[in-house]
């Protein structure tokens, strides 16, 4: 009988270790930036058994780093990627602002995001290589990045969030090191203007744009932007989500958003499934 219920027991623990959501921290290599830099995979329960998945890239703000996602939501990340079936992939963006910087040459984060991380992530794992099976989001300076980076690669992200978003850089001329990435404000506003989403999404079309969810909480610093955003997406006949909630720029606020926007990337991606088999 014990003999019996120690081969039951390993096999349970074998049979849970092959079925168990993983969490790795990997290396992606820059050729654009001469370095390595770390990110977080979280792949679902099922991932050894099934064939390819989606993912969904979660950008972190301005003074975190890739683990901070991980970390903010309680460690509950592994069992969303098992409930809804993607790879969820959270890179290093350091304080970005996922541009490419044109006066720090380590600083190229658009080409790292867009061209090496979802190039390596596409080559190293079982995802489905298209649009339609990707999306981003993040919070703050990620939820700039987010926008910024799918509006500038429509063919890359067929989903795309933004928590607590930036949207206009020259609101923030003095903070958050910008001036380094971009210099200052007085004598490169073109660089300035550039840059901010805000002014980024104007050649954005109804028929073009990517699936759309924009939070923000009511008492936030950037609340104006996103209402601005929104208002601005209205007025083109871009669809999109739009959440407003009591809620500052703070960690609560986005360990309750994230949550909403991976049931919306989940819907995306059912929603888009004969496209993804094609």
């Amino acid at each position: 009988m014990k003999r019996i219920l120690s081969l039951f027991f390993l096999g349970f623990i074998v049979s849970l270790h092959v079925f168990s959501q993983r969490v790795d921290t990997i290396s992606i290599h820059s050729d654009a930036m001469n370095k390595d830099l770390p990110a977080l995979v979280i792949t679902p329960a099922n991932y050894e058994t099934g064939t390819q998945y989606p993912v969904v890239y979660l950008l972190h703000g301005f003074g975190s780093d890739y683990s901070r996602w991980y970390n903010l939501v309680q460690k509950r990340l592994p069992e969303l990627a098992s409930l809804y079936g993607f790879i969820i992939v959270c890179p290093t963006g350091e304080n970005s602002w996922y541009i490419d910087s044109q006066l720090l040459p380590d600083s190229q984060f658009e080409t790292y995001i867009t061209s090496e991380v979802v190039g390596y992530i596409d080559a190293n794992y079982k995802t489905h290589a298209v649009k339609e099976a990707r999306a981003i989001s993040g919070f703050s300076m990620g939820g700039h990045g987010s926008l910024w980076l799918t509006s500038r690669h429509l063919d890359l992200f067929g989903a795309c969030g933004s928590m607590s978003g930036v949207m206009d850089l020259k609101n923030s001329t003095q903070k958050y090191t910008l001036s380094q990435k971009l210099g200052n404000y007085e004598d490169n506003m073109a660089a300035w203007e550039k840059s901010s989403v805000m002014n980024n999404l104007t050649n954005l079309t109804p028929e073009q744009a990517p699936a759309l969810i924009i939070d923000c909480g009511t008492e936030d610093t950037f609340f104006k932007e996103n209402v601005q955003l929104h208002e601005f997406l209205q007025n083109r006949g871009i669809a999109h989500d739009f959440t407003i909630r009591p809620g500052g720029h703070t960690i609560p606020y986005w360990k309750n958003a994230v949550l909403y926007h991976l049931l919306f990337f989940s819907e995306y991606f059912n929603s888009k499934k004969e496209e993804i088999k094609k």
